[in-house]
């Protein structure tokens, strides 16, 4: 069976398109449209009405890659932006009206029980942490002998300190300071995970994706799939807007991470005040996430089921 999952989120509209064997769970394609941006259209916490034109867009342009290729079976859900508006009843609404889709919200800590299952399917770490840094919000769960033992959803991520606190493409340091009290007062909030140090720790989403990349391009000692602390300390020092950009480093974001070059600072701040908050050295990043999740928890156990 061919399945394709969209992803809404507050920066990109992801399709990934997937071939399920029994229980066996392949990534074939992946294909995304980057000019959305719905966090951008947001005013008063109101999703504008170019922001919903934006997504209609991009969905009929998978839309009609699916058409072509015959792909029937597709799975559609939002999270971040779309799902913390104050229209988004409204906004979801009048998609379906223009696309004819049905688009599933994922709630907060819904998203990090999947993020859970998508990340650690194949991991071997008895007890650890998982974070996942979007646009909008940051996943955190605390899992122990392959179960949830607590889970959260906080209202920070790398676009919306991005989109608050400069107009840039790269962000000052007094700008970064002032992300990283931000990021911190609302990290504060998750207070049942004081505590949790030392413990092994798995990051998925764009930020650790584009901090492992960058990091493989410029440090000898990275082998592209961890985070050090002592990176993300280096690429937030060296891409600050006020310290001279060198050739070689502009050429290396543009390389590197060319449509998360304006979030990918933001994004490092909330993965810096992880490392400090759970006494990390170094967090690893796993390429499955939410999607997988979807497919594990949502299409293989409703399959099962009908096959019973």
């Amino acid at each position: 069976m061919i399945h394709a999952i969209i992803d809404i989120g507050s920066n990109t509209v992801r399709m990934a398109v997937y071939q399920i064997k029994d229980s066996a769970v392949e990534q074939i394609m992946k294909k995304k449209d980057t000019t959305v941006g719905l966090a951008s259209f947001m005013h008063d916490n109101v999703l504008e009405e170019r922001g919903i034109k934006r997504l209609v867009y991009a969905l009929e342009d998978f839309q009609k890659f699916l058409a072509a290729l015959h792909i029937e079976n597709v799975s559609i859900f939002t999270t971040g932006a779309l799902r913390n508006a104050a229209n988004s009843r409204e906004a979801i609404a009048e998609i379906k009206t223009r696309t004819g889709l049905d688009i599933y919200v994922i709630r907060g800590e819904e998203e990090a029980e999947l993020d859970f299952i998508g990340a650690t399917h194949d991991l071997a770490a008895e007890e650890g942490l998982l974070f996942d840094i979007g646009g909008a919000s940051t996943e955190m769960v605390h899992y122990k002998a392959q179960k949830i033992v607590r889970k959260t959803s906080l209202p920070v991520g790398s676009l919306y300190l991005h989109t608050k606190f400069t107009k840039e493409l790269l962000p000052s340091r007094e700008e970064v300071a002032k992300m990283r009290t931000d990021a911190a007062r609302i990290l504060d909030a998750a207070a049942d995970f004081t505590g949790l140090q030392g413990l092994p720790a798995c990051g998925i989403g764009g930020t650790f994706k584009g901090a492992a990349a960058l990091s493989a391009a410029l440090f000898s000692a990275s082998d592209g799939r961890t985070i050090t602390r002592a990176a993300i300390d280096a690429l937030l020092a060296r891409f600050l807007r006020d310290r001279h950009l060198t050739e070689d480093d502009a050429v290396h974001l543009m390389r590197t991470v060319p449509d998360r070059m304006h979030t990918l600072l933001p994004g490092l701040v909330i993965a810096g005040l992880l490392t400090e908050r759970f006494a990390l050295s170094s967090i690893a990043y796993s390429d499955s996430g939410v999607r997988e999740g979807y497919i594990y928890d949502r299409i293989l156990k409703e399959s099962s089921r009908r096959t019973i």
